[in-house]
């Protein structure tokens, strides 16, 4: 267990050690919150859509996680390159010990990151469901959850910055532009509607508009079980790679 507080301690105090990072991780979703938001707001409501920025919001926030989750398994690749892993993983203490505390310590930064949005959104002029906050945790969790086991499985096998960053874009814009973050998904061809349900992403978003703003294409509930059962399978999955991370 100390372990396992050292290495969450530690990711904490990296994220709050950094005044440029957590500036910089506010920019993109404010610029997509102000840009798409004000900017297509308008053509939404006139479609009978409702409040764009209501929509928008969770979608972003969901997107802020998943950029932050990800890119935790960079740190994995860095700590190899300067020495810090080999340190770790030489001592008297459990490999499944030290994934959990670099996985819980992500997790948190990432779950930090989708807070600071959710408060930027508010005096934008999202209104979110007050009562149905803390069923967004939990959806906010498990997005923060998944993603950083994902990142963590992903540079468990790779050795450099480079191959981890070009795989990292490979996968993120696809999927965040095909989660619903940004567009309804009832009105699209179904082939879309296909790639969206084998979309992890596509379920947190769908769950934290769904607890926001009572938006939900699935059902909470769909969401919260899918959610939950495949981040399970990627911890696994992630625990079991790190475990065989040769140094």
């Amino acid at each position: 267990m100390k372990t396992i507080y050292i290495l969450w301690l530690r990711q904490i105090k990296r994220y709050f050690r950094s005044k440029a990072r957590i500036v910089g991780s506010i920019g993109q979703p404010l610029l997509f919150l102000v840009a798409l938001g004000f900017g297509f707001g308008s053509m939404f409501s006139k479609a009978g859509e409702g409040n764009y920025l209501d929509f928008l919001s969770p979608g972003i926030i969901a997107m802020s996680i998943l950029f932050t989750a990800l890119f935790t398994g960079i740190e994995i690749i860095w700590d190899r390159q300067f020495g810090f892993l080999k340190e770790t993983l030489v001592a008297p203490v459990s490999r499944l010990n030290i994934m959990i505390g670099r996985t819980l310590g992500g997790a948190t930064v990432a779950f930090l990151q989708g807070l600071i949005v959710l408060a930027v959104t508010i005096p934008l002029g999202f209104r979110p469901n007050i009562l149905m906050i803390p069923v967004s945790f939990v959806f906010m969790l498990l997005i923060a959850f998944f993603f950083t086991a994902l990142g963590t499985a992903i540079a468990s096998f790779l050795k450099d910055m480079q191959g981890f960053q070009l795989i990292m874009n490979f996968l993120i814009m696809p999927i965040f532009f095909l989660s619903g973050a940004l567009f309804p998904v009832a009105d699209l061809p179904e082939f879309l509607k296909a790639v969206l349900t084998i979309n992890p992403l596509a379920y947190g978003v769908d769950g934290l508009r769904g607890a926001l703003a009572g938006l939900s294409y699935f059902g909470i509930g769909v969401d919260l079980f899918v959610l939950g059962m495949i981040t399970l399978i990627i911890l696994a999955i992630g625990t079991y790679l790190f475990s065989k991370i040769q140094i």
